[in-house]
């Protein structure tokens, strides 16, 4: 089967999105599919290029409005190709609309991955707005089958309840050869790992909420250390809010992490937090799936995707957003207990062996395709 996915960016740009494309395209490969990927050329790379078997075509872009990369030649590219399913993906909506003309043009299925609402601030409030309430009908109307990638989000979307026919429910995944646990090096220190990209755009990951509850965290925990990998604009914004709760001594910046690398981070953690804000903006945490993987125990907010499973399998705890007593009271009962926190990591690496591994999910979607 030849599969065309659209997205905004792809590898070497990574987010959830981008993340979920490589590695379900990645998976459909080793299935026997031809796997195309058309994306804006963020960061700069080959123009056409082969990434794990999967052939990207990277068009240049005049400007990015909100978090969408303006690619001007995208609709002769999508014209040029030939495909027997488009794959595209929200909250992507310049790829994911001229997705849905061209496939209605070729007379080909359209499946869409609906990850998140649409949403903004000031300006891009506005702009969310009238797409919300024009194009994204049409979109919506458009797609064969509307994958989201948890049951709670049909319920908080403010736009999916009417096409609910439509909508499958198909979680995202973990590589399992790739993020795997492995002996734990470095110093003594209890250490707190954070992953994200710190832009206005991602601010629902609640980093800011992490961060004070360090300065409870180290009351408690003396040879604490919480480590923050990701780059973005609000980089200084965060390094400042570490300076004036004078956690400079326990905070490290990473700055970009090589994807090679991530598994040894993930590794050297003691506890694994994502501590989401926003339940329409927060499509699942994959992150959480990468750090369950690698048998570290977790805290994250009920709003994530995978919330239940958390607390079902004892994996880590699950805490209420903005509570930042709550987030630190959560973490410090994990590294004040060594015995907790490995039987935590262990029912986690059971949770996503069962439930999450790519190779099945790749399966379940292209039974989807078929």
């Amino acid at each position: 089967m030849k599969i065309l996915q659209t997205l905004a960016r792809f590898y070497p740009y990574r987010g959830g999105v981008e993340n979920y494309v490589y590695y379900l395209s990645k998976e459909l490969v080793k299935l026997g599919n031809s796997v195309k990927v058309i994306c804006a050329n963020q960061p700069f790379s080959k123009t056409k290029d082969i990434v794990a078997g999967i052939e990207v075509y990277r068009l240049s872009y005049i400007r990015k409005i909100a978090n969408t990369n303006i690619t001007l030649s995208l609709p002769l590219a999508l014209f040029k190709e030939n495909f027997d399913i488009l794959h595209t993906h929200l909250p992507h909506p310049w790829s994911a609309d001229w997705s849905a003309f061209f496939s209605m043009v070729k007379r080909k299925p359209l499946v869409l991955t609906y990850h998140d609402d649409i949403v903004g601030n000031n300006l891009n409030y506005y702009i969310a707005k009238i797409y919300n309430l024009s194009l994204l009908k049409i979109l919506l109307g458009r797609a064969e089958k509307i994958i989201v990638t948890q049951q709670k989000y049909i319920e908080r979307s403010l736009y999916l309840k009417r096409y609910l026919k439509k909508i499958v429910v198909i979680p995202p995944g973990v590589d399992l050869e790739e993020f795997k646990p492995l002996p734990k090096k470095g110093k003594n220190e209890k250490i707190i790992l954070f992953l994200g990209i710190l832009d206005e755009f991602h601010r629902y990951k609640g980093l800011d909420f992490l961060i004070k509850a360090i300065s409870i965290i180290k009351k408690k925990i003396l040879d604490v250390r919480f480590l923050i990998g990701g780059e973005g604009v609000l980089k200084k914004y965060y390094k400042r809010l570490v300076s004036s709760l004078n956690l400079e001594d326990r905070v490290d910046f990473l700055g970009f992490i090589p994807q090679e690398e991530l598994v040894n981070y993930y590794n050297s953690c003691d506890v694994f937090v994502l501590p989401s804000i926003s339940e329409i903006q927060e499509g699942f945490g994959i992150v959480l799936l990468e750090a369950l993987a690698c048998a570290k125990p977790v805290v994250a907010t009920d709003i994530v995707g995978i919330a239940e499973d958390i607390k079902k399998f004892g994996a880590g705890i699950v805490v209420k957003p903005f509570d930042i007593k709550e987030l630190a009271e959560a973490i410090i009962q994990i590294l004040s207990d060594e015995i907790l926190a490995e039987q935590m990591g262990k029912k986690g690496l059971e949770l996503v062996r069962k439930n999450y591994s790519w190779v099945d999910i790749a399966r379940k979607i292209l039974e989807l395709y078929l």
